[in-house]
């Protein structure tokens, strides 16, 4: 969804036009795997970072324009609305000190786009769903300016066909409706990019899916919405609730959600493209003037952007995605699942861990996902983004009767997971000093069963129990998150309260 999109209207042409278009890029893609075309290894990877702007009163500053045309960078972009910027750190090389220097190049951009943003009175906060949101922020209003924005908005609000609705039911119950898709917004993310080979794609995308609730269970940071609290990483039931094109109606049938887990494990790159054709009508049906199995036949390579667009409409947790780098083609996946933040060492943390133990179970002898059910991983997920920190997976046993079985999650990450990660960056060639202290810090966050989520709970009722109101305890609870974050020390480690006096509300 970078892509400039141009908005207007489709007819019935266009959508049948745009049917083709994507048969043919798909047999593109389908021709470019048989003919071996695709990048060799370079263990490249990458970090995407949506941001919120906030004021000093901890509430959401609708002014992306304003404090983008400050920053003046091209690795800083508009996200979906006013309120959210998003950081595009450049590819590297996995292996060496790779996540010092990531570490430092975060904290070096983000600083400077927080001066920034300082000029216009607002501030840049990591957090998975900033606390203070109200439902009049999320409105198509606070959109960012933009065809893109508008377009995506339009085409999914006329494919539903009626307002969306929001019904989320955790700690507390939320229940709502919107007009539009801005609450989608509330969600910021990281997202975790790794380029593999054709060869290699099945076995990391398997080893992503696997993971993704080990990743939400140390890494939640999204217990709030609209002054409701909810699960302990609400993004993944916002996210597909609020660009849910399908009524109740297609919901009974069984009709798939844009934003989707998934439903087996795969073997190519290939099957995931494909289901995307079979089971997504298109958004946004523009068609590019490229006839991709001619570029093919010339000895060239198709840029499939009809294929790119429709992906990019797919809200998958891990997404496949293709590209062109130097004029050679290449696939990557791309890990969505971790909220932003806390702070960049956590960022850093979770990025060491997850490239870690996806280079280890995708190179085992017998796969994690030979031994446990598509349907295990799904609802692990889910019980990982309900309850966080204290969620209790199901996980292979080990022994010689197989089978799955209920185990912590912390202790699977602790007793199982951080030693395969460890052996993972040691393939990658990551330097032990790194290793160490990154993946120590998820086991600190283990060992004291504490993350971003965890912290802004406790904060939120210790202000509660001090006479606050909601409101006002949400508000106290982001500012102080905003002063801990900007500090820099990993979230395990800061203290839970509001030592400060806070305004009685």
């Amino acid at each position: 969804m970078g892509e400039k999109v141009v908005a207007g209207s489709f007819g019935l042409s266009d959508r049948q036009l745009y049917r083709d278009k994507l048969r043919q890029c798909l047999a593109g893609l389908e021709r470019l795997l048989e003919e071996k075309r695709f990048d060799r290894p370079k263990n490249l990877m990458g970090v995407e970072i949506e941001l919120n702007l906030v004021g000093a009163d901890g509430l959401p500053r609708m002014m992306n324009a304003q404090v983008l045309e400050r920053i003046a960078s091209r690795d800083f972009q508009t996200e979906l609305a006013m309120f959210n910027l998003e950081v595009n750190i450049a590819p590297h090389r996995l292996g060496g000190r790779v996540f010092d220097q990531l570490s430092e190049e975060l904290r070096t951009s983000l600083a400077y786009a927080d001066r920034k943003a300082g000029e216009v009175d607002a501030g840049i906060v990591m957090i998975g769903i900033l606390p203070t949101l109200d439902r009049d922020d999320l409105v198509s209003s606070n959109l960012s300016a933009g065809d893109r924005y508008t377009l995506l908005n339009d085409q999914i609000v006329a494919a539903r066909g009626e307002d969306f609705t929001l019904d989320i039911e955790g700690v507390e119950r939320l229940v709502c409706t919107s007009k539009s898709i801005a609450p989608e917004a509330a969600c910021t993310s990281v997202q975790l990019h790794l380029q593999v080979t054709p060869e290699r794609f099945a076995d990391v995308w398997n080893a992503a899916q696997a993971v993704t609730a080990a990743q939400v269970a140390i890494g939640a940071n999204a217990p709030f919405l609209f002054g409701h609290e909810l699960w302990r990483e609400s993004r993944p039931p916002l996210f597909q609730q609020s660009t849910d094109t399908r009524p109740p109606e297609l919901q009974a049938q069984g009709v798939r959600p844009r934003t989707w887990f998934g439903e087996r494990w795969i073997s190519s790159a290939y099957d995931l493209f494909e289901e995307n054709l079979r089971f997504f009508p298109a958004l946004l049906p523009i068609c590019d003037d490229e006839d991709p199995l001619g570029v093919l036949d010339a000895g060239g390579v198709p840029k499939l952007a009809e294929l790119t667009l429709h992906n990019g409409t797919v809200y998958r947790w891990n997404r496949p995605v293709y590209g062109i780098a130097d004029g050679v083609p290449h696939l990557r996946v791309e890990n969505r699942v971790l909220p932003a933040g806390p702070t960049i060492t956590d960022v850093i943390a979770n990025a060491a861990f997850y490239y870690g133990v996806v280079r280890a179970l995708a190179e085992e002898s017998r796969p994690v996902w030979t031994r446990m059910p598509f349907e295990t991983a799904a609802a692990n997920f889910d019980e990982a983004c309900r309850r966080g920190i204290d969620a209790q997976l199901q996980w292979p046993r080990r022994g010689r009767y197989g089978g799955v079985g209920p185990v912590d999650a912390v202790n699977l990450v602790r007793e199982e997971l951080l030693p395969l990660a460890e052996a993972g960056l040691d393939a990658w060639g990551v330097e032990p000093v790194d290793r160490d202290f990154y993946l120590g810090v998820i086991e600190e966050r283990c060992r004291r069963r504490v993350n971003g989520a965890s912290w802004q709970v406790e904060t939120f009722h210790q202000g509660l129990d001090k006479g606050l109101g909601r409101d006002a305890a949400l508000a106290a609870t982001t500012r102080r998150y905003c002063e801990l974050m900007h500090a820099g020390e990993p979230v395990h480690t800061w203290p839970v309260g509001l030592p400060e006096p806070v305004p009685m509300g």
